[in-house]
């Protein structure tokens, strides 16, 4: 007599109480692992849900901020809201954990002050902070939040993002408003051509747009999914005799182990 195998059991046996807040759970992590925006369609198809109820679903999450809809090209993606909720995470501490012995140690091998921010929907967040010895006190304390447009770590998430996030978060000149020291880009136009040079440097710079006198250069931090899960930045004044290509290299490489530890392959 034959022997049927039993069925493998599912992870999570029971039916959820709740189904329209497990799809909405199931779609945002569907999207999360996404390299861009995604159509509706392609939602409703991989996660094997109603189209229907996937555009209600949608509709609600783009009202309070989780994705946006990028109607030229009919497809949706991940909203700053979401971004709140990465910024939320780290905010409880297992990124900083992570990160801060590699950018205790990035200080000491670079010699200038360095620092890992997170991406809080304009806006960078510090939330790891080592001033090198004999260097003055940067703005860029823990807590701390700056446009990301204007700052190395904001600018190497950014150019790290599918372009079509990065038109949504920076629509308009209006967005792009908040400014220092009167330096940075001032125009969608502007942006791109800036995070386009980003990508081809394979590293982001800043110039006295935070504060006059200092220059820095930041490295994105990749999760498993390719996505900018953090970004580190190495800190220097202006008149400081560095070699700003090492710089670029110490921090590729505190970037490299970071993502590893958080899962990148």
């Amino acid at each position: 007599m034959s022997v049927i195998p039993d069925k493998p059991q599912a992870p999570f046996p029971d039916k959820p109480k709740v189904p329209a807040a497990d799809q909405t759970l199931r779609i945002l992590r569907f999207l999360a692992h996404q390299r861009g925006p995604v159509a509706a369609q392609t939602v409703a198809t991989q996660l094997d849900l109603p189209r229907s109820s996937v555009y209600h679903l949608l509709a609600a999450m783009e009202s309070h901020g989780f994705v946006v809809h990028l109607e030229g090209d009919r497809r949706w993606g991940l909203g700053t809201a979401a971004f709140e909720l990465a910024g939320g995470y780290a905010r409880q501490e297992p990124l900083a954990r992570l990160g801060r012995p590699i950018v205790a140690q990035l200080a000491d091998r670079a010699g200038e002050s360095a620092h890992l921010a997170v991406m809080t929907g304009r806006d960078v967040l510090y939330i790891v902070e080592e001033r090198a010895p004999r260097r003055p006190t940067l703005i860029t304390d823990v807590g701390v939040r700056l446009p990301a447009h204007l700052t190395a770590t904001g600018r190497a998430m950014l150019a790290a993002l599918p372009r079509e996030q990065v038109r949504a978060l920076f629509p308009d000149a209006a967005s792009l408003s908040a400014e220092r020291t009167g330096r940075g880009p001032g125009r969608p136009r502007e942006l791109r051509e800036l995070l386009r040079q980003t990508r081809a440097d394979g590293h982001a710079t800043e110039d006295g747009e935070v504060t006059l006198g200092f220059r820095s250069i930041g490295v994105a931090v990749r999760d498993h999914a390719e996505w900018p899960a953090a970004a580190i930045a190495i800190t220097w004044p202006e008149d400081a005799q560095v070699d700003p290509i090492r710089l670029a290299d110490l921090a590729i490489d505190a970037a490299a182990d970071l993502s590893r530890r958080i899962g990148r392959r």
